[in-house]
């Protein structure tokens, strides 16, 4: 009897990551009771910059909106956070997630202008519209101005009575944010928006040739990332507990660092982020020591990368293993051919061939 052609997803690898995602996540929830403050800061920092590299990998790697000012929204999430805590006594953690809302929903003015833009263009666009949000919150004195400010005291004791819970408190939220992150990011690219946004990546002509909107679309993950940026920035400034223009805005700290993560790890990939993330925390914490040379051994390394590796650390992973970590293809399993017990009478190169009978026709 036949068997059927079968669709599948899922792969050995994907079966192996899951069930070791969920014991590192146990592992991540229950840190606070066995790590120490500066280890959770270092965590935390990891899924701040896990979280904005995924999101800015689904901007550019399936949209091809190649953003180069995403910290704008870093800092309108972080100034939200200031703002919704100290003005109008927000908890700090709900305000997290509120500076998420109030950066998307300035995201709406910011689309209606660049999206005007294509290419080049709109790559210099956005960084510019981030530096014009700089130098608004520049002149707002009541948050400190060009110089900044630091949450108050009392705003920081809402958030724990004492430090260490304070700490971990931050911590979970992180945690959290990232989880959730990338959660929704799978979720929506193995939706219908999920084919949308890679028939887009592939070929915008073809992609609304086949009755796909790209201008809702792409605007609709530009309002997703925008904020789900803002709450990372919110995060980060909360974690500071201080924040100032210089280094809410930080084009070096947001969108460079964001944009070699991605690059190294593979652009278009969920895995990419997760692997480049990994990479560049352990180049920094060899290569910190090296001073000035520290950007240019950066450099150095993601050119080796890209000229080795066009696709990326994870696109050279799975094509050189099948490593599929997310999986969001479809694979067509065809149905295993059943082998005579008699190997003579069925040679490796296919079925013997009679070639009496053909003499005879």
């Amino acid at each position: 009897m036949n068997q059927a052609v079968r669709i599948e997803r899922s792969t050995r690898a994907s079966h192996f990551f899951v069930s070791f995602g969920l014991l590192l996540l146990f592992l991540l929830i229950t840190a606070p009771f066995y790590l120490g403050r500066s280890e959770l800061y270092l965590l935390v920092e990891i899924f701040s910059y896990l979280a904005l590299a995924s999101l800015w990998n689904l901007l550019a790697g399936y949209t091809g909106l190649a953003s180069i000012g995403q910290q704008g929204f870093v800092g309108l999430g972080g100034y939200s956070l200031f703002a919704l805590t100290i003005f109008f006594r927000m908890p700090p953690i709900l305000a997290v997630l509120a500076a998420g809302i109030g950066a998307a929903l300035l995201a709406v003015p910011t689309a209606w202008v660049i999206f005007r833009l294509k290419g080049a263009y709109f790559a210099i666009g956005t960084w510019v519209v981030a530096e014009v949000y700089r130098l608004v919150f520049a002149q707002v004195s009541a948050l400190g101005a060009g110089s900044g400010t630091s949450l108050p005291t009392q705003v920081v004791y809402s958030i724990a009575p004492t430090r260490v819970l304070r700490d971990n408190l931050i911590y979970w939220t992180g945690l959290g944010l990232v989880v959730a992150v990338l959660a929704l990011i799978y979720l929506l690219l193995r939706s219908r928006w999920g084919l949308a946004l890679t028939a887009i990546r592939d070929s915008e002509a073809a992609a609304e040739s086949v009755g796909v909107d790209n201008d809702r679309t792409k605007f609709l993950v530009y309002f997703f990332t925008a904020g789900a940026t803002g709450s990372v920035g919110a995060l980060i400034s909360l974690q500071k507990l201080r924040i100032s223009p210089e280094a809410a805005f930080s084009v070096n700290d947001w969108t460079a660092f964001v944009i070699f993560i991605v690059v190294i790890g593979g652009i278009g990939q969920m895995e990419g982020p997760l692997i480049g993330t990994i990479v560049f925390f352990l180049l920094r914490g060899f290569l910190a020591d090296f001073g000035p040379w520290y950007f240019m051994l950066l450099g150095a390394f993601a050119i080796i990368i890209t000229l080795t590796m066009p696709k990326g650390i994870a696109g050279w992973l799975a094509e050189k293993f099948d490593l599929d970590l997310f999986p969001l293809r479809r694979r067509v399993r065809l149905p295993k051919q059943k082998s005579d017990k008699n190997p003579s009478k069925t040679p490796k190169d296919g079925p013997r061939i009679n070639y009496r009978a053909i003499r005879r026709l």
